[in-house]
């Protein structure tokens, strides 16, 4: 089924679906179990300060693939190349919002303003040649979650434990591994054109080094989890939550799985392969969404209970 042109373009043109994306910003104060109004304005600041570094990058994109964009099934119907949104305007979308999010950051921190400026310098290096290199595509697209999880540690002054970077870049690691995984198969399955990374990828090579990122998420969780003798969590009843983690985790697998893939896109177009849309995962799957309530409903009643003297 072809997409229909977005009721509000300007907005669409933003991509604001992505912006969960950036909800990882939340998970510093989470993970320090440092949980205040203090911390979580500081974390809605970094949260709308890289939806705006995001959505600038989006528009650059579309301005540069419009040509490309107008001749793609479902891609032409987004704003810019639909021509719903000018160039211009949207080129002027783009500079206002990311040198307002840099901005309004270094005024906030000077390292979230310096985490933005990395973030900006990635997505350059990204588009201009990275994602088009085997593996290192995969590294850019963790890097962007582990400056998301830096941006919320800076907006409200956490000191990052190296349990908590590993976690996040594991996981985020996990899903680019997916996303490529999710794209192959796709590929196999409708057929067209490709990106030209996606040649030097293949299902056995994605398999084997989505074991070994899947592995370091879950050891890297564990042994956070187990509480301040190993130099993580303030508590060992956090391990409650593994489980939450490795069902997330199998799930997403099985979202990726080129077998679940064919038989959700036998029933149509877009129901395979959201794997390769991280964003729309969270979204739109209730079992995942119902993984990630309960994972922080558990989470505020350990901190809940521990701040309180009943468990330690």
């Amino acid at each position: 089924m072809i997409a229909s042109p977005p009721k509000f373009p300007y907005l669409a043109a933003l991509r604001p679906r992505q912006w969960t994306k950036n909800l990882i910003v939340f998970a510093a104060p989470l993970f320090a179990f440092s949980i205040n109004w203090q911390t979580f304005l500081g974390s809605l600041l970094a949260f709308a300060i890289f939806c705006c570094a995001s959505s600038s990058f989006y528009l650059f994109n579309d301005i540069a693939d419009v040509e490309s964009d107008r001749c793609h099934p479902i891609k032409c119907k987004r704003p810019i190349a639909a021509g719903l949104v000018s160039i211009r305007v949207a080129a002027a979308m783009a500079v206002v919002l990311l040198s307002s999010a840099i901005v309004i950051g270094w005024w906030r921190a000077p390292m979230l303003g310096v985490t933005i400026i990395n973030y900006a310098i990635l997505q350059i290096a990204y588009n201009l040649r990275l994602k088009r290199t085997v593996i290192l595509d995969v590294f850019a697209i963790a890097t962007g979650f582990v400056l998301r999880a830096s941006a919320g540690a800076a907006a409200t002054e956490i000191v990052l434990s190296p349990w908590f970077l590993l976690c996040t870049a594991m996981l985020a690691l996990f899903l680019g591994v997916e996303k490529r995984k999710a794209e192959l198969r796709l590929l196999a399955i409708r057929g067209g054109k490709t990106r030209s990374v996606l040649k030097r990828y293949s299902l056995p090579l994605l398999t084997r080094m989505e074991s070994v990122i899947t592995t370091a998420a879950v050891i890297t969780y564990a042994l956070w989890s187990s509480g301040p003798q190993v130099g993580g969590a303030q508590t060992p009843w956090m391990l409650l939550t593994l489980p939450f983690v490795l069902y997330g985790i199998f799930r997403y697998q099985l979202l990726s799985d080129p077998q679940e893939i064919a038989r959700r896109t036998d029933v149509g177009l877009e129901q395979g392969g959201r794997s390769e849309r991280p964003e729309e995962i969270l979204l739109t799957d209730l079992p995942i969404l119902l993984t990630v309530l309960a994972w922080v409903a558990t989470t505020f009643t350990i901190l809940l209970l521990a701040n309180q003297g009943i468990i330690k």
